[in-house]
């Protein structure tokens, strides 16, 4: 077997209204069309997909609350750290910069997913 790329993430969310914000408003991320009948929202990122899946009973326990980034999460690269920064504590989101020093920060969903926005440079 040879994987060739990963094509798309599910995270499971228990109110669409409150995910669609974060993801779409707050995030600023790109909805694409879904064909399929149970609730949900797909985004693209690059190639790749973040399906957000609506489980009315979703919960997510951390392993590590200390240390977001110890626990599952999805990463995502952005070019100016500050602004997502800013922008997430204007939107009242609560966020931890990494451990490591590097330039990334996480901060969670509306349910709990956890993010990791890093600035990588090219």
């Amino acid at each position: 077997m040879h994987i060739t790329k990963c094509l798309h993430t599910a995270v499971l969310v228990s109110d669409l209204e409150k995910a669609e914000h974060f993801y779409t408003k707050i995030l600023g991320l790109t909805k694409v069309e879904r064909p399929l009948k149970y609730s949900g929202v797909w985004y693209q990122v690059g190639d790749f997909q973040i399906h957000l899946i609506v489980a009315p009973n979703a919960s997510t326990k951390l392993q590590n609350p200390q240390k977001l980034g110890r626990n599952p999460h999805i990463a995502f690269s952005v070019t100016d750290l500050e602004v997502i920064k800013k922008l997430l504590l204007e939107h009242g989101c609560e966020i931890q910069m990494s451990a490591s020093g590097r330039a990334a920060l996480f901060t969670q969903d509306p349910d709990g997913n956890i993010i990791e926005l890093s600035q990588i440079e090219n």
